[in-house]
């Protein structure tokens, strides 16, 4: 089959892949379909596990915050491990580490065993995330490239929706440790599918030794500012604690690109901050996806606390915009095809922006699902597109550092932006019910979402003009032509 291109000249179709193509595929997708299963099924079974360690709340919520913790801090490292030693060894150990620490959560005797188990896994799906991207990126040419991305997105987005029926539905049958398990089952396919399709890829102008000091401060970094947004509500913002953690990660931070500018082999290196287009949709990445997991978190307590729901059926309601941020993967790929990376972030700002602000009007029931689902596109094209573009948008070689810095830009905005919405909506109670202070919560999130989405399309117009960008103009003619 081949499509007909502006010129009526045939050309072929850029999504037909080879056997090794598709075995990559399918061994990158399975692995991050289980990371995402498991983060949104556990957040179900946290009740279940506290009363099973005989522990409080807010213990077993360190089984969370752990693995967090280690997730956010290691992307960095996990991507730029893989550019300098070889990606197909990289990706392995990320699947083999995942999956041996989903066992050792299944047979954990006690709940710090269990916190243990958690960091290691993060630890397993830092390098999963950036490096099997990086391993498609490189596995694909770069007509394929972003049509394979896509499909990853949407495959791993599936767990996002499976993942509450998973936590609720084994919880409240055989017991939450059998979500582990078949994690580690379906972690065991997806090695073998890695094993036997996946092709190595490096970074060639990569010495063979990584920056360990780089290594530790900007992981360090991560860490401090990581722990300060998940216990600041506790301690309390103006905290001693709170404030020296956030100062700490600044120092270090400033150590790390101190580090970096000396060292003849940097961890990262820093001109990729001069690529104006990586930054600015890195930059829009970044908000989306702190209004993303906001209303998620928002949104759970509206329907449980405000509505009453049980947490699952409160899951049945995420399904629709669970599955429309499935669907934002190959949309993705697709509109990366004539648009350029800035315009398709800022429009998926705007999308998710609007339908967030009119959900706050929306009564329950249908009306209130499908405004959410139409946010939950807008969230997942930006959530996708962000990872997506920004491969386009650097050197192959590079793909994994590059990949790791923004997930650890968007994923530690991600959970700054949740424990400060956290406290507004707390506050907010003390003055009125908590459905106003959801409400009002979530339209200063819409508001901002839609602010930032402008003033990325302004600087980037007024980068265009000093000659510094491409102009804005479609990629390929819109709409594509019909396949012949």
């Amino acid at each position: 089959m081949a499509g007909v291109n502006m010129f009526g000249q045939r050309r072929p179709l850029p999504h037909r892949f080879n056997a090794a193509q598709t075995g990559a595929l399918i061994a990158v997708s399975l692995a991050m379909f289980c990371i995402q299963v498991d983060f949104f099924a556990l957040n179900l079974v946290l009740p279940s596990m506290a009363r099973g360690f005989r522990v409080g709340a807010d213990d077993v919520q360190w089984s969370v915050s752990a693995y967090m913790l280690s997730l956010g801090s290691l992307f960095i490292l996990g991507g730029r491990l893989g550019d300098i030693y070889g990606r197909r060894a990289a990706l392995l150990a990320g699947i083999a580490a995942f999956g041996a620490a989903s066992i050792g959560c299944a047979i954990a005797p006690s709940l710090p065993a269990l916190v243990l188990f958690r960091v290691l896994q993060g630890a397993g799906a830092a390098l999963v995330f950036p490096v099997g991207i990086a391993v498609l990126s490189n596995a694909y040419p770069d007509e394929q490239r972003a049509h394979a991305l896509g499909l990853l997105f949407a495959i791993a987005n599936v767990g996002t929706a499976l993942g509450p029926f998973a936590g609720g539905g084994l919880a409240s049958g055989p017991g939450w440790r059998w979500i582990f398990w078949s994690l580690a089952v379906l972690c065991a396919g997806a090695f073998a599918v890695a094993m036997a399709t996946v092709s190595d890829s490096r970074d060639p102008s990569a010495e063979r030794r990584l920056d360990v000091l780089g290594a530790a401060l900007v992981s360090a970094s991560v860490a401090a500012v990581s722990i300060a947004a998940d216990r600041g509500d506790t301690w309390g913002w103006g905290n001693a604690r709170t404030i020296g953690c956030f100062a700490l990660a600044a120092l270090l931070l400033a150590a790390f690109i101190a580090r970096e500018r000396r060292t003849a082999a940097p961890l990262v290196d820093l001109s990729l901050f001069r690529n104006l287009p990586y930054v600015l949709v890195t930059a829009m990445g970044a908000m989306s996806n702190i209004a993303y997991v906001v209303t998620v978190f928002a949104a759970s307590l509206y329907l449980q606390r405000v509505r009453g729901l049980s947490a699952l059926t409160a899951g049945l309601v995420f399904v629709g915009p669970s599955l429309l941020v499935a669907l934002s993967g190959p949309l993705g790929a697709r509109l990366g095809r004539y648009f350029r990376p800035t315009a398709v972030m800022a429009m998926a700002g705007v999308v998710a922006g609007s339908a967030l602000f009119v959900l706050t009007f929306t009564p329950h029931g249908l009306p209130y699902v499908l405004v959410f689902s139409v946010a939950g596109l807008g969230f997942g094209l930006g959530w996708t597109f962000v990872n997506i573009s920004t491969q386009d948008l650097v050197a192959k070689e590079r793909a994994g550092e590059a990949s790791g810095v923004v997930l650890t830009i968007v994923v530690t905005a991600g959970g700054i932006g949740v424990a400060a919405a956290a406290t507004a909506i707390s506050l907010l109670e003390h003055g009125g019910t908590p459905a106003n202070a959801i409400d009002s919560t979530l339209r200063v999130i819409a508001g901002a979402l839609i602010a930032a989405a402008v003033i990325v399309m302004a600087i980037r117009r007024q980068l265009v003009r000093r000659g510094l960008m491409a102009p804005l103009s479609m990629k390929q003619p819109w709409p594509p032509p019909a396949p012949s």
